[in-house]
């Protein structure tokens, strides 16, 4: 029903408003470590209190809810989760939202979950919504986004949908802060939504072999990475000697400037993020081997201070 969703100029900037409308002096949040910024950001500029708990094992994770709601006085209000996870590109399967639901009824939360690259999986992985849990709908809401599956990055067209009182606290924050968006804008993302299906699996494809490209050339050069299943970045480690010798920041900016490749540092996302690099699967298959080329040649030679 048209209660339990809403459209929104793009994710992020539902998000905060929802943020906004959720959170105030007191009220605590728990977010994935590391986070996204606007996780973060948006609950301080809600005026709330933010718990990181880390997000690689989802077990322990929501071991780390419970933990936090029975020992915090007063309790959270508010679980933000992200999978695919940005940046680590964590995944889940569907029984991690059916925990999340029992949580949230038990601890009396609230839940946002950010389904931003909903669209972007690999092998054959299909990452779940948060609705498809029994009760979801009771506890919290999911925001997508077109911007990743359907190439429209900047169009600003994302929605909400869920809990009714929690989209309600939406619409009356949106209606101090934007008049809705641009006619063409929401026509060109029902004909998306409507004709393009076929299109946005095969970009997943494009997205796969990049990750390839990208994933097994570090491993030629020695790094621990993993391979994601979904999202559009690789989360690598920063490899020795230089993770033990420099700062994730300081690796970067070496990338950067001795070999002409930009990288996100991992710090970036806050302090579970050092150690890290956020590589994004942005660029063709050829481009990313260029890249790893570039890096190759950059680590042949000795960071400074290092024998």
């Amino acid at each position: 029903p048209d209660s339990e969703i809403i459209s929104c100029l793009g994710s992020k900037e539902g998000f905060s408003h929802m943020c906004l409308a959720l959170m105030g002096p007191g009220d605590t949040a728990m977010i994935p470590s590391p986070y996204f910024p606007i996780h973060m950001y948006g609950v301080i500029l809600a005026s709330g209190n933010v718990v990181a708990l880390e997000v690689a094992d989802p077990n322990k994770f929501l071991a780390n809810v419970a933990y936090t709601c029975e020992n915090m006085t007063p309790r959270p209000k508010l679980l933000i989760i992200n999978y695919p996870h940005n940046p680590s590109s964590a995944t889940i399967e569907g029984d991690f939202f059916v925990e999340v639901v029992r949580l949230a009824k038990k601890y009396g939360f609230l839940v946002i979950h950010d389904f931003a690259y909903a669209d972007v999986a690999f092998d054959g992985y299909q990452p779940p919504s948060f609705l498809t849990a029994r009760g979801a709908k009771d506890v919290g809401v999911e925001f997508t986004t077109m911007s990743k599956g359907y190439n429209m990055a900047g169009w600003r067209v994302g929605f909400c949908a869920g809990n009714a009182e929690m989209i309600r606290g939406l619409g009356t924050v949106k209606g101090y802060y934007d008049y809705g968006m641009f006619q063409a804008i929401q026509i060109a993302a029902i004909v998306a939504l409507r004709e393009t299906e076929s299109a946005v699996e095969n970009q997943s494809l494009i997205y796969a072999g990049r990750r390839d490209a990208l994933v097994s050339g570090l491993k030629r050069l020695g790094w621990n990475v993993q391979t994601p299943r979904a999202g559009m970045f690789v989360w690598a480690e920063v490899p020795e000697p230089w993770r033990s010798s420099m700062s994730t920041m300081d690796f970067a900016m070496k990338l950067l400037e001795e070999g002409d490749v930009a990288v996100s540092p991992g710090s970036g996302f806050g302090p579970a993020g050092e150690g890290y690099l956020r590589l994004a699967l942005v660029e063709n298959e050829q481009r990313l081997r260029q890249a790893v080329r570039h890096i190759g040649r950059c680590l042949n030679r000795n960071p400074q201070g290092v024998a």
